[in-house]
């Protein structure tokens, strides 16, 4: 197998996400020529773009696929998923360092104080910036104090347990107050029961995603975790350092309710859950690929720092703090 080298963040300020709507009927094609992934539809090319500026293609519906696309696109870093017309993902083609067994054997044998302690910060830095949007809208008064209070339980609790009880209490709290005007009622993952918990599907799928494939880039097992404990084919580790950034899909939300960009009118009810009609997918999945690629660079960084962090314990965990204009 290939051994993908470590993308600097120079090179990484370059990459974009490409989202390719696959049409049933317009025999829609994906094919690598020339350094460049074309798209084609009838035969026609649509678009294209140099595979040194691609980190990840995304493709809702059924495709055509050469096997050069996927020798060019693995030689060049690029990962695939493929997903259904909702762009829920069933299967991913991902770029990985696997060879960095030195980091692996760091990452298996972490004392569970350390896996604790990562834990914490990954948890203290997410209810950072949930109070940090709910301040922006005034749902609570003083910053300060609830990052005080908080920060101070999570310093005293010493397992696991205790911790997942902090921060879904923190996340009801913060989604209740946060997406009230939208008519909320409860955070139900992957029921689709409301056009909100679908949104938030959509944009952590896309979050997820992108989380994974630059731990994979640094050579990680995600699915070993420090927060999240090993479960069968649950990718924890990606999970673990998704939860500081959730905060910019929840912000993207509930910014394009604002804007009035969130029409009822796309999404119908199939089989008692909320579905999205194939025409309107690419106009939500961009929604929630361009702010991700906004955020690109604190992503990678953060990602890179907790990578060292693993290799050496002396180097610092970063902070992802959200920009609230």
């Amino acid at each position: 197998m290939c051994i993908i080298i470590m993308l600097s963040l120079p090179d990484f300020r370059e990459k974009q996400i490409l989202l390719v709507n696959a049409e049933y009927g317009s025999k829609p094609a994906l094919r690598f020529q020339n350094d460049n992934i074309v798209f084609e539809k009838e035969g026609v090319v649509i678009n294209r773009a140099s595979c040194h500026k691609v980190f990840a293609v995304y493709v809702a519906g059924e495709i055509s696929i050469t096997s050069a696309l996927l020798r060019k696109g693995h030689e060049h870093g690029v990962s695939l998923y493929l997903a259904k017309p909702n762009f829920e993902v069933y299967v991913s083609l991902t770029a990985e360092a696997s060879g960095n067994y030195l980091l692996r054997q760091k990452q298996y044998t972490l004392p569970e104080s350390r896996e604790l302690s990562v834990a914490r910060h990954l948890i203290k830095n997410k209810i950072e910036n949930q109070l940090r949007l709910l301040k922006s809208n005034k749902k609570i008064e003083n910053l300060a104090q609830e990052k005080i209070k908080y920060f101070a339980l999570i310093d005293n609790i010493q397992d696991n347990k205790s911790l997942l009880g902090i921060e879904g209490s923190m996340s009801r709290r913060f989604y209740n107050a946060y997406f009230k005007e939208m008519g909320w009622r409860r955070r139900a993952p992957r029921s689709k029961e409301d056009v909100v918990n679908f949104l938030m599907d959509m944009g952590y799928t896309f979050l997820f995603n992108l989380v994974d494939g630059l731990l994979l880039l640094h050579g990680f097992d995600t699915y070993k975790g420090c927060y999240h404990k090993l479960f069968f084919q649950r990718k924890s580790l990606a999970c673990d350092l998704m939860e500081p950034f959730r905060c910019i899909i929840d912000k993207k939300i509930l910014t394009m309710y604002h804007l009035k960009q969130i029409d009822e009118k796309d999404f119908r009810i199939v089989q008692g859950k909320i579905s999205l009609d194939f025409q309107h997918n690419a106009k939500y999945a961009k929604f929630f690929a361009e702010v991700l690629m906004n955020h690109k660079e604190e992503l990678y960084t953060y990602m890179q720092n907790f990578y060292r962090h693993i290799m050496d314990e002396h180097n610092s965990l970063t902070v992802f703090t959200l920009k609230i204009k």
